[in-house]
């Protein structure tokens, strides 16, 4: 999960002032030192780690606060200001060309995940009704170009090559004439990147840039390199100029150190996170929504939007029906599941919701492994059985258990709990019919 170890560490600190009534200097001087601890551990760079103990101690201690009838939730209001403030105040999106097409050269160290950045970052804005076109510039690294037409390939976009045998600077002002003749409006130019940046590396960029002059230069870090990606992103910003950084990783990032310092050190704003393996997990960045995320606060607001892109309103509307009149079916249910999986891992989006513990998200996993096997029962059932599960007998059974790989027990337990919780909807929509609050205790069946 995000940020898993600050988070918790970070909520553990603040808790404690969250209920009382006084608080003192000597609680607030006692909360910095564990949330400083936090901090360093995270791999937070040490200088950002001082400033943000001093403005937030600093705060803290002021009457206002001290004589609050709340100040611990005062402290906390503190504490969640100066860590939006941190990661960057208000979320930054990239500018577009007023003449097309508009250029975007993506930057950054080997393994940074550029190539995959380029075509997510493609299929985002075409959703904002963009003409992508991507252009392989990384001549160097093996198969860096097949990576990018197969990435292209798997989004229907695409790619600008002329091979590895022409020099990037021809490649770039080749792939604008290219995109000005199809009518391409983005142009997202891949580049080579090396283990180290050292000179070669960075007049070759300068070239490009000169030559294709970008909108924006994007740098692509790897959020779990921790420090190191501050260092890396002064020594671009210094030699080449950066207009924006992509966050790779984020979701494998326990510790949360680049997010947290790579704004405050270079003053560069992050505009987007990469939060899975899937060419779709890519989002803006929104420092509020991330600070309260880390806090336990949630972010309703992206659990809406991902709700809103993977369910389809006519459908939810169908299923609402159902419901009520018990005509729900693990066809119904099925589909379900697998919208609810669009949303990303089941451990992110329950992450959104606020005051989710982050300790108690810990065994996540062990319900999306339980959604898989879920998954695999209803897929083996015929699709009469799944319309009617009252015609699963005992033979039937054994056939759906040997057929997912489960066993008997397991469908046998599946059966019974959907059948209560088609028991339970039915009691939550006459409820919601007669105004009576009150869910009962409802499960799921994974």
């Amino acid at each position: 999960m995000i940020f898993e170890g600050l988070s918790g560490k970070l909520q553990d600190a603040v808790n404690k002032l969250r209920g009382k009534g006084r608080v003192t200097e000597k609680d607030v001087k006692d909360m910095m030192r564990e949330i400083k601890l936090a901090l360093l551990e995270a791999d937070v760079n040490f200088k950002v780690v001082k400033d943000f103990v001093a403005k937030v101690s600093e705060r803290s201690v002021g009457q206002d606060v001290l004589d609050s009838l709340t100040p611990g939730q005062q402290i906390i209001k503190i504490v969640h200001e100066e860590l939006i403030e941190l990661l960057g105040r208000e979320s930054s999106k990239v500018t577009f060309s007023p003449k097309s097409p508009t250029v975007y050269m993506m930057v950054g160290l080997q393994g940074s995940g550029k190539t995959t950045t380029s075509g997510k970052l493609a299929s985002l804005l075409r959703k904002q009704g963009k003409n992508p076109l991507l252009v392989a510039c990384d001549i160097y690294r093996p198969a860096a170009i097949k990576q990018l037409e197969v990435v292209g390939g798997q989004l229907s976009i695409p790619v600008f090559t002329m091979g590895d045998k022409i020099s990037p600077v021809d490649i770039a002002k080749a792939a604008i004439e290219h995109a000005k003749l199809k009518l391409h409006d983005l142009v997202i130019i891949d580049t080579a990147g090396r283990l180290h940046i050292d000179d070669e590396l960075m007049n070759e960029l300068i070239n490009v840039k000169k030559a294709v002059m970008p909108q924006e230069i994007l740098l692509v870090i790897d959020s779990m390199t921790g420090q190191d990606a501050v260092n890396v992103s002064q020594s671009f910003d210094e030699k080449l100029g950066v207009d924006g950084i992509i966050l790779t990783k984020l979701d494998g990032d326990t510790r949360g150190g680049a997010a947290l310092s790579v704004k405050a050190v270079t003053g560069k704003p992050i505009k987007f996170a990469g939060m899975g393996e899937k060419l779709s997990d890519l989002e803006p960045f929104f420092p509020d929504r991330m600070a309260s995320r880390i806090l336990g606060m949630g972010d309703v607001l992206s659990l809406i939007e991902k709700a809103q892109e993977a369910f389809d309103e006519k459908k939810a509307l169908e299923l609402e029906k159902k419901m009520r009149t018990m005509q729900f079916t693990f066809e119904d249910f099925l589909d379900q599941m697998q919208q609810i999986k669009k949303m990303g891992p089941l451990s992110q989006v329950l992450g959104m919701i606020p005051g989710m513990n982050t300790k108690a998200l810990q065994g996540a996993d062990l319900d999306e492994k339980k959604m898989g096997r879920v998954e695999a029962i209803i897929k083996s059932m015929t699709k009469q059985e799944r319309l009617e599960p009252s015609i699963i007998n005992g033979s039937r059974r054994r056939r759906i258990a040997s057929g997912s790989g489960t066993t008997i027990q397991e469908v046998n337990k599946l059966l019974k709990e959907f059948e209560e919780m088609k028991k339970l909807m039915k009691v939550m929509g006459d409820m919601g019919k007669h105004g009576k609050k009150g869910l009962g205790k409802f499960k799921l069946p994974f």
